[in-house]
């Protein structure tokens, strides 16, 4: 199975640290948050690992290659300009194949065992989504969780209303006849919620949405002084 990191947003909200820095790139527990993902993807077994690209993105290849130093071979796609989630996805397509990929945002940190989501099938699902108890700065989250499925609020389902993680197992079918260009991905997953085609689970562990240059101090201090260890 094939992995992508998404590393090509702007880091607006990290500001100043962000001006000369892709976020991915940021330090915690003096390691980048990137390297994170990559070495508990390698450890899976994932061999090959889409990164996508915007700002600052010459950094970015500068720090990591072609992956070899870590274990594993990065295919990198450049957009330029950023095309948000599902654009960058659907520039990343021809890289990624036609087989279900784990998706993981490159600005969260997790201590979540990542082994499960090789395990995941899909059938005729589009997505399995893994959701969060609501962080202090998300209280409302995002979707419901109700019996391994995720539904929009719309649709009145009882369950948890819970914040995506950000990690995610996707089926490229989910982009099935969508041009290239700019594109969010929550319209995507919440039009198949209504078909019943998106699965989800609660993480297991601890996750933080490294967001501001405080989210990523105190997660650096946490680490630093072993309580995730």
């Amino acid at each position: 199975m094939k992995a992508m990191i998404l590393a090509a947003g702007l880091g607006n909200r990290m500001r100043p640290l962000t001006l000369h820095t892709p976020k991915p790139l940021l330090e915690v527990g003096d390691k980048p948050l990137i390297v994170w993902h990559i070495e508990k993807l390698r450890d899976l077994g994932v061999t090959e690992i889409v990164i996508n690209t915007a700002w600052l993105a010459q950094k970015l290849v500068d720090a990591l290659g072609d992956g070899s130093a870590l274990g594993i071979q990065i295919l990198w796609s450049h957009e330029g300009e950023g095309l948000e989630t599902a654009g960058g996805i659907i520039h990343a397509l021809p890289l990624l194949g036609d087989e279900p990929f784990i998706l993981v945002n490159g600005d969260v940190w997790t201590t979540m065992d990542f082994a499960p989501l090789l395990d995941i099938k899909l059938n005729e699902n589009l997505a399995h989504l893994v959701l969060v108890d609501n962080p202090i700065q998300h209280p409302q989250g995002d979707f419901t969780l109700s019996d391994g499925r995720a539904y929009t609020f719309d649709q009145n389902i009882p369950g948890e209303n819970l914040t995506f993680s950000g990690i995610s197992v996707i089926h490229p079918h989910l982009f099935t006849g969508l041009d290239a260009g700019k594109r969010a991905l929550a319209p995507l997953l919440k039009a198949a919620m209504l078909d019943q085609k998106i699965a989800a689970s609660k993480l297991q562990g601890a996750w933080v949405d490294v967001g501001t240059p405080e989210r990523l101090a105190q997660l650096d201090q946490q680490i630093r002084t072993g309580q995730y260890a």
